[in-house]
C-alpha cells in the first residue's frame, strides 16, 4: 500500500529556468552560455555549483545569495514557475487520501515561498529547516520520520538519481524518476535510472494512477 507521496522541489515541482537566468545575469554571463556550461557540468557528473566556479573562481553561493538580497534581487519564484501538472496532481493525490509532502535542498526563503503558494500538501520541509542536505541518509530518515507511514509505503519523486532516487531507495522508499529538467534529460540513460526507479514518469499526472494500481493489489 502507498500512504504517502513526497516530492523534490527543483525541476520536479518548480521550473528553475527563470531563477538560473537571474544567476547568469548576476554573473554578467549570457544566459545561453550559462545554461550550456550548466549542462556540461551535469553531464560530467559534477556538483551543479561548479558552474559558478567556471565564471567566477572562489564563488560562494551562500554569500552571493545574501548579496543579491541586499541588492534587491533575492532568489524568487512564483505560481508561474510551477510546472502545469503540479496543482492537479497534488490535489488528486490528497483527494485519494494520500499524504503529500514536499521536501528538498532549499533555503529558508525558498521554503517560505513554497508555503506562500498554498499548495495542496500536508507537509513542506527544506534542508535549511532540517540542517541536513540530500543525499545524506539523515535527510531521508527525516522524510520517513515526518510521514505518517513506513518507508516502504512512501513514493519519493525526483528528477535526479544521485540526490533523489538512489538515497530514497536506500532508505527503503519506493521511487519515481521524473524525466524533466537538466538532470532528468541529460542523465536519463544512466543504468541507475532503470535499476533504482520503481517508476519512470514524464508527468506528475501519472502518479495518481500508479498509486491507485498499487493500492488495489
Amino acid at each position: 500500500m502507498i500512504g504517502a507521496v513526497v516530492f523534490d522541489v527543483g525541476e520536479t515541482l518548480v521550473d528553475e529556468t527563470r531563477e538560473y537566468g537571474t544567476w547568469a545575469d548576476w554573473l554578467g554571463v549570457p544566459r545561453h552560455t550559462f545554461v550550456s556550461v550548466f549542462g556540461a557540468v551535469i553531464a560530467r557528473g559534477q556538483d551543479y555549483r561548479n558552474v559558478f566556479q567556471v565564471f567566477r573562481p572562489g564563488f560562494d553561493l551562500a554569500e552571493e545569495r545574501k548579496a543579491r538580497a541586499r541588492a534587491g534581487q533575492p532568489e524568487n519564484y512564483s505560481e508561474d514557475d510551477l510546472y502545469p501538472d503540479v496543482r492537479s496532481a497534488l490535489s488528486t493525490l490528497r483527494a485519494m487520501g494520500i499524504w503529500v509532502g514536499i521536501v528538498g535542498n532549499q533555503t529558508v526563503r525558498s521554503g517560505q515561498i513554497l508555503r506562500s503558494l498554498d499548495l495542496p500538501t500536508d507537509f513542506i520541509g527544506t534542508s535549511d529547516d532540517w540542517g541536513v542536505e540530500k543525499p545524506s541518509p539523515a535527510f531521508f530518515s527525516k522524510v520517513v520520520e515526518v510521514a505518517p507511514c513506513s518507508a516502504a509505503e512512501i513514493i519519493y519523486v525526483g528528477d535526479r538519481i544521485d540526490n533523489d532516487v538512489a538515497p530514497a531507495k536506500a532508505a527503503g522508499m519506493r521511487t519515481a524518476y521524473i524525466q524533466r529538467g537538466p538532470w532528468g534529460w541529460i542523465l536519463r540513460d544512466m543504468p541507475e535510472v532503470a535499476e533504482l526507479s520503481d517508476w519512470r514518469i514524464r508527468d506528475l499526472s501519472e502518479l495518481p494512477g500508479i498509486v491507485a494500481t498499487e493500492n488495489e493489489c
